[in-house]
């Protein structure tokens, strides 16, 4: 086999991600030397890629998880481009896994040619590589404002020869109507490449939907690949928060009497609400994110997590008096956790110069420390010991700590300290850390002491690395038993299929 396949979509997080991620999964069974790729990635979820020149570089998370699902380590040409929001009008470019800048909807097109190159270059190195490469979409190909430059959707199907299959979220409504409409928006050069559809989340009788299916697919001349059900073991490693909804996960009962509650503030900046993902995969541990004040108190513990835009979150969490949500928890004695972000609005001062440009701010005061920010970025994949516990991490930060009286949450291998306590407030800029699973049961062992919830009894037997690789499994399992693999392996190795009609009015 050789050849590729993109995988679009009709809308952002109709399923991309993870039927990517499920393609990839099954070739890799089938011991073909699969990799993911993603032109261009929006996204503060990034994970860290360290390179035999033993330099960090940054991907997005979700192409790490497809990178597993291959049985392969992250590389930074798995997701040339990464575009990483600091607000509404602006975003760090990340190329090939090193910051090179910021652009705005005004200065993009001056960056976009190099962006298209560097992908089609890296795309074309990795189909040299490997047997198949699975490419993931953006958003949907029939964006059609931004088809000019497009390189991530139909622009890089044109430039590669590659078939594309869309996928549209029935749990969405309107999956038929929003089908025919992506093919129908798109110039007839375009069409020519759409060879089919993948329906997801779907629930209920399947031969309710099949009068639906086979009217699609007299509409457009394009059969449909498969209707994946929904399952809700299918959320870990989301490319954005919002994928997650309210409450994360699936927790089983709890081992003891009582659950642990934990609130994650949802900020808007968020990035790598991925960490919470690791508590929420406990017995008896329940996690949802939220934004309300009502919902901090009625926790048992707080987590403010990763920012790409620390000071701006900082001042949002004043402007809707969650910040004094934030207080009361600790003042009463309940465990309070930042992490990288959401560590530093826990200091005393942040010097900032860097992201926001606001110079000196007051923190939460909440933890003793001080907080400066440095130009270069920081990005390893640290290890040490934490709670009496070894524990591996990754850093993406460019706040570190300046000043400070607090006794360190972790320590690196070389003894050096990391991160803080202060009686019930924790801090660490370590992502990652709580993938680990003797420290995260020490650490929720604790949190509930301080909380107050003496009947929780932390699970012995969860693996958190076992739990990613059954979900990586579901996914291999759900394209093997509910997709034409045949007809999804005759595209990736012959290409578009052939003599597709044209669906009218089409882009001109």
């Amino acid at each position: 086999m050789t050849g590729g396949l993109l995988v679009a979509g009709t809308t952002s997080d109709a399923g991309k991600s993870v039927l990517t991620a499920g393609i990839c999964r099954w070739l890799h069974r089938r011991a073909v030397r699969v990799a993911p790729f993603k032109a261009q990635n929006m996204s503060n979820n990034s994970a860290v890629v360290v390179g035999p020149d033993g330099r960090g570089g940054e991907i997005g998370r979700a192409q790490a998880m497809q990178a597993a699902a291959c049985g392969l380590a992250p590389e930074v040409r798995f997701n040339p481009v990464l575009l990483k929001p600091g607000s509404d009008r602006s975003s760090q470019v990340v190329l090939l896994g090193e910051v090179v800048g910021t652009v705005t909807a005004r200065n993009y097109r001056s960056m976009r040619e190099r962006l298209a190159e560097t992908a089609f270059e890296t795309l074309t190195g990795l189909r040299n590589d490997f047997d198949a490469v699975i490419c993931e979409g953006a958003g949907s190909p029939a964006e059609i404002n931004l088809r000019d430059g497009d390189f991530v959707n139909m622009g890089l199907a044109r430039a590669a020869g590659l078939p594309a299959i869309v996928v549209g979220d029935i749990d969405r409504g309107g999956v038929f109507a929003a089908l025919f409409g992506t093919v129908a928006l798109l110039s007839p050069e375009d069409q020519a490449l759409v060879s089919g559809f993948v329906i997801n989340k779907f629930r209920g009788d399947l031969g309710l939907l099949q009068p639906g299916l086979d009217m699609i697919t007299a509409a457009t001349g394009r059969p449909v690949h498969g209707v994946l059900p929904f399952h809700p073991d299918v959320w870990l490693d989301a490319e954005d928060s919002l994928a997650y909804g309210r409450s994360l996960g699936r927790p089983a009962a709890p081992r003891g009497r009582e659950w642990l509650r934990v609130a994650v503030v949802r900020l808007p900046r968020i990035s790598n609400a991925t960490d919470a993902e690791a508590l929420a995969a406990e017995p008896g541990v329940r996690v949802h994110l939220t934004v309300e004040p009502g919902d901090i108190a009625d926790a048992d513990l707080v987590v403010l997590p990763g920012s790409k835009a620390t000071v701006s979150d900082l001042g949002w969490l004043r402007e809707h008096s969650l910040d004094q949500a934030i207080r009361q928890h600790a003042a009463a004695g309940k465990p309070l956790l930042g992490i990288c972000g959401g560590f530093q609005m826990l200091a005393r001062r942040i010097d900032d110069e860097v992201e926001s440009g606001l110079g000196t701010v007051d923190g939460l005061g909440l933890l003793p420390v001080d907080i400066a920010f440095a130009q270069r970025k920081t990005l390893a994949r640290p290890a040490g010991v934490g709670l009496g516990a070894p524990v591996r991490g990754y850093e993406i930060h460019h706040g570190y700590v300046v000043a400070g009286t607090a006794e360190p949450l972790l320590h690196y291998a070389d003894g050096r300290p990391e991160g803080a306590v202060a009686g019930n407030v924790f801090g660490t800029h370590w992502h990652g850390a709580f993938e680990n699973d003797e420290f995260r049961r020490r650490f929720l062992v604790e949190a509930a002491r301080l909380a107050g919830r003496r009947g929780f009894v932390a699970a012995p037997d969860t693996r958190f690395a076992a739990v990613r690789e059954r979900a990586l499994d579901v996914l291999g399992d759900l394209v093997e038993e509910h997709l034409d693999t045949a007809a999804l392996w005759r595209l990736i190795e012959e290409g578009p299929a052939p003599d597709l009609p044209f669906v009218p009015p089409g882009a001109p």
